[in-house]
C-alpha cells in the first residue's frame, strides 16, 4: 500500500500554481512555480494529516486515481498510516503481543508524530501479513 493522495494542480492568471486535494478539502496551498507548489503541497498534506488525527476525524484511505499528480505525506506519517491501515481492526494489545512489547509501543507506532524504526515496521508488517518495501522515489509527487 503506498500512502499518497491525487491532488489537482492549477495555474491561474498571475502564473501562480495552487493545489488542493479531493480527499482534503480544507487543503489548499500555492507556490509561484509548479515545483514549489508541489513541494509546499507535500508539506500541507502531513500538516493535515496530523491535524485530524490530534482532532480525531477521518483520514480516508489514499484515493486511486488514474491520471493527475499523487503527493506523498512525510515519511513519519506514511508509516504511521501504514500500521494504522494495516492494523484494519485487529486489537493494539494483539499486536503488541505478537511484537513481544506493549500496548503503548503499537499507539506511538500509529501516532502521526513519532518516528518509528524500519526494525519495528519490518516486524509489524510481518505480523500483519504484509512485507515491507523501502524505495527513494523522485521528491514527493508522482
Amino acid at each position: 500500500m503506498k500512502i499518497w493522495y491525487p491532488c489537482i494542480i492549477q495555474k491561474d492568471g498571475d502564473h501562480k500554481y495552487f493545489v488542493t486535494f479531493p480527499d482534503f478539502p480544507e487543503t489548499l496551498t500555492e507556490g509561484d512555480a509548479q515545483e514549489e507548489a508541489l513541494f509546499n503541497a507535500s508539506e500541507a498534506l502531513t500538516s493535515t494529516l496530523e491535524g485530524r488525527a490530534e482532532e480525531d476525524m477521518e483520514i480516508p484511505l489514499p484515493a486511486q486515481s488514474a491520471s493527475g499528480m499523487m503527493i506523498y505525506p512525510s515519511s513519519r506519517v506514511q508509516a504511521a498510516l501504514l500500521v494504522r491501515f494495516g492494523r484494519k481492526g485487529r486489537k493494539k494489545a494483539d499486536i503488541a503481543r505478537s511484537l513481544g512489547t506493549s500496548w503503548p509501543v503499537v499507539s506511538n507506532m500509529e501516532d502521526l508524530r513519532h518516528w518509528t524504526t524500519l526494525s519495528q515496521l519490518d516486524k509489524t508488517a510481518a505480523i500483519l501479513g504484509k512485507k515491507l518495501v523501502v524505495s527513494f522515489e523522485d521528491n514527493s509527487i508522482q
